[in-house]
């Protein structure tokens, strides 16, 4: 099971910390996933991590504002969100795909998903 926390309301410019707290113990053989869907659209993808953490990869709108990290030892992968925009108000998910050691940001490959977080930034 995958935990999501940490969203809220935040102003424009603003920074927040998402967590995503997993069960089990194979956390370190999948790659972490984050996506995201704002009301009135299709859920879309963030970011991902690799099962190490040595690879890393962002959508465009969010690279360089948004970074992705993971603590194997807690189970435990972080969505570090900074210079908000109010275009970044959604409910963010923390995902896992349905195969270890694949690094995808398909969300098809995606079996495992948090319930969600909100994030609403404000103008």
């Amino acid at each position: 099971q995958l935990q999501a926390s940490g969203g809220g309301l935040v102003q424009a410019g603003g920074s927040l910390r998402l967590s995503c707290a997993a069960s089990g113990r194979t956390f370190s053989t999948y790659t972490m996933g984050w996506f995201r869907q704002a009301p009135g659209k299709e859920r879309e993808f963030v970011t991902i991590i690799s099962w190490s953490g040595d690879r890393t990869y962002y959508a465009d709108s969010v690279k360089g504002r948004f970074s992705i990290s993971r603590d194997n030892a807690l189970n435990t992968v972080y969505l570090q969100m900074s210079s908000l925009k109010p275009e970044d108000t959604a409910v963010y998910y923390c995902a896992r795909p349905l195969r270890s050691y694949s690094y995808t940001l398909n969300p098809t490959d995606f079996g495992s998903w948090g319930q969600g977080t909100l994030v609403t930034v404000s103008s």
